[in-house]
């Protein structure tokens, strides 16, 4: 009866310095997702990670949007459109943070929020050079530290949350999925 008291106390605040670690040492995963976007509407999909610099967001049906981050860009891309993909500078985005060769969290200013809620760590981290570029809240549970789940807030304030399914990690996933250039050919054929 001891032991099963004392587990819960034994949860803490995960550190900076190891959710960094966590970070960096995630080369490539995926997860099923759900996304609560801005207006209320809800969206599901699949995430792949190729740290660092890349991620997919294939979106499920009746959705026909895709979304890649590769080569320094965000591109959407939206199968109704005739038009080529909006694209927007990766680092011009909260998710560059994440995503970048060297997650620092410790970075002087770049994390404006650190709390526990007795189950899990959240971390609200920003551009220091640019916080008009809005923000991401990352939220991690510890045993072995996963992380969960990520709220954007962008430079407009519309905040869109993605939920994480189980992440596996490990594995390989060709650089092609991550390719803006042959997405969009692809699309043009």
């Amino acid at each position: 009866m001891l032991a099963a008291t004392a587990l819960p106390a034994a949860a803490q605040q995960l550190s900076l310095g190891a959710l960094s670690t966590y970070l960096n040492g995630l080369k490539t995963a995926q997860a099923e997702f759900t996304q609560i976007n801005a207006d209320g509407t809800i969206s599901t999909g699949t995430i792949y990670i190729k740290r660092p610099g890349r991620a997919r967001f294939e979106y499920n049906p009746p959705e026909q949007t895709l979304v890649l981050a590769s080569a320094g860009q965000l591109a959407i891309f939206d199968a109704k459109s005739n038009t080529g993909p909006e694209q927007y500078p990766l680092a011009r985005t909260p998710l560059n943070l994440i995503l970048a060769q060297n997650v620092d969290l410790g970075r002087n200013g770049m994390v404006v929020g650190h709390n526990y809620d007795g189950t899990a760590t959240t971390v609200t981290a920003q551009d220091p050079e640019h916080p008009e570029y809005g923000n991401i809240q990352l939220t991690f549970t510890g045993n072995p530290t996963e992380l969960r789940q990520w709220v954007i807030t962008d430079d407009a304030g519309q905040q869109t949350t993605v939920v994480l399914g189980e992440l596996r990690k490990g594995g390989t996933i060709s650089d092609r999925n991550f390719s803006i250039v042959a997405e969009a050919e692809s699309r043009n054929r």
